[in-house]
């Protein structure tokens, strides 16, 4: 059975908590899942040819059946590898529900990618 690959972007601290919980929810199960760390192994994504930039800015997930799915629908196939959450990722699944989700998670996903990019280059400007 394939692997159900999760790329996140471990530099950001909401991103890094959030992948961790899930870590912790499937680490005894019988679960075949994968995390990537952009953050931490930026050269990875170049087997799915994805730019770093947008790995940053949005939850990517490649499914057992090789497809990316981005966002919302990254969320929705995670979600549906954990038991703890696949009602989640059926409700996020609903006409309607689906686009309002995706709304309200491109609104997240840009503060939380513009907070990073405000944190990465103060760290940046103070280590010179």
């Amino acid at each position: 059975m394939a692997r159900l690959t999760t790329l996140y972007n471990g530099a950001c601290p909401v991103c890094r908590r959030e992948i961790a919980h899930y870590k912790r929810l499937t680490a005894c199960g019988k679960n075949e899942l994968t995390w990537c760390d952009i953050s931490k192994q930026p050269a990875a994504i170049a087997a799915w040819g994805l730019d770093g930039e947008a790995v940053k800015r949005r939850l990517h997930v490649v499914d057992r059946d090789g497809r990316l799915r981005i966002g919302v629908p990254a969320f929705a196939a995670l979600w549906s590898e954990i038991p703890r959450y696949r009602w989640l990722a059926a409700v996020v699944g609903w006409p309607g529900l689906r686009q309002l989700a995706a709304g309200i998670y491109e609104l997240l996903a840009a503060w939380l990618y513009a907070r990073n990019r405000r944190r990465e280059a103060k760290a940046r400007d103070t280590a010179v």
